[in-house]
């Protein structure tokens, strides 16, 4: 006769979780955020921007120039003397010559300066200008 056993003799199947679908998976999604992240290139300056109900965010611009609270002028991360302006500006359109030039000002800086600023601009021969302001 046969004995009969009451779960002693069970097998016990340990179950196994392939990990590596999960970390394509990551990876795949790591990729897409990347890829689909644009990247504004800001000044390197605080400015506080004006509200202006019919600004626009530009999609590619090629030259920042920021004017700060205390009436500063900064190009790429650079402070410089407002006289110079319209000779890097200059420079930059021959480099450019269908290149931008986005102005941001902060909001309690001197109008003047900024005025001043836009004049160089423009004196340099570039047509592309933009003044930055953030939407209401």
């Amino acid at each position: 006769m046969k004995k009969l056993s009451l779960g002693s003799e069970r097998k016990t199947k340990t179950t196994e979780l392939n990990m590596a679908p999960l970390i394509d998976m990551v990876f795949i999604l790591l990729i897409f955020f990347l890829v689909t992240t644009s990247f504004v290139k800001e000044a390197g300056v605080e400015v506080k921007r004006p509200i202006a109900s019919t600004a626009e965010q530009q999609e590619k611009t090629n030259m920042i120039v920021a004017v700060t609270e205390e009436g500063t002028v900064h190009i790429e991360n650079q402070m410089v003397d407002i006289r110079s302006v319209r000779s890097i500006m200059e420079r930059f359109k021959h480099e450019n010559p269908l290149g931008n030039v986005v102005i941001t000002a902060d909001t309690n800086s001197r109008f003047g300066v900024s005025i001043e600023v836009l004049d160089e601009v423009r004196r340099a021969g570039i047509t592309n200008v933009v003044v930055a302001a953030t939407q209401e």
